[in-house]
Formats: structure tokens, C-alpha cells, sequence
């Protein structure tokens, strides 16, 4: 009896003795770009990000309002063109070879 008594003691003890926890550090998050968006005009765009050759929708913007995008997957100091169309698909406004920082403006027209 005595030695079960010690024996749960001892399996009691090294239940609860401290683990070992192993810390790593993850990559670093990407830096979060947006586009600050005027929309001076008197129709809805859709606004597109071009990079790498893929255009990227970000937003449809309603007629004379102002939207923060923020740029998905894009990472801060890419250079990118940016593409606005009309709702209609009468005019298309672009803008190239464009740096992106955590906030970008842009004015339409």
C-alpha cells in the first residue's frame, strides 16, 4: 500500500512540473497598403489595382464620394498601375507605374 501511495505521489508530482514550450517567431505581417479614393465624378467606378499583370477589383465607388481601399496581397513599396472605370464602360482613368504606401491618393478626373 505504501508503495502505491508513493507511486501516485511521484506520478502526481510530475504531472504537474512545468513543460517545456518552444517559441518560434512567424513571418512578418505584410504591410497593409490602401488607395484614398476621390471620386469626383458624376457615375460609380470600379476601381482595380494592376499588378504583376492581374488586375485586382478592390471596390465599386459610388459618384462623388471619397473610400479608403485597402490593397490585398500587394505589399508596401510595389509598383503597380491603378485602373478606375465607369459603371457604364464609357471612360477608363489609369494611373501608372504607381509606388504604393500604406495610403495612396488618388483623385478622379
Amino acid at each position: 500500500m505504501r508503495v502505491l501511495m508513493v507511486s501516485l505521489s511521484m506520478l502526481a508530482l510530475a504531472a504537474c512540473s512545468g513543460r517545456q514550450v518552444e517559441v518560434r517567431t512567424g513571418p512578418e505581417p505584410a504591410t497593409e497598403t490602401a488607395i484614398h479614393l476621390t471620386n469626383n465624378l458624376s457615375q460609380a467606378v470600379n476601381v482595380y489595382v494592376v499588378s504583376g499583370g492581374n488586375d485586382i477589383f478592390l471596390k465599386q465607388v459610388a459618384a462623388n464620394s471619397v473610400e479608403q481601399l485597402p490593397v490585398s496581397g500587394v505589399p508596401a513599396g510595389a509598383t503597380v498601375n491603378l485602373r478606375a472605370v465607369t459603371v457604364d464602360n464609357t471612360r477608363t482613368y489609369t494611373k501608372n507605374s504607381v509606388t504604393l504606401t500604406s495610403m495612396y491618393e488618388w483623385r478622379l478626373p
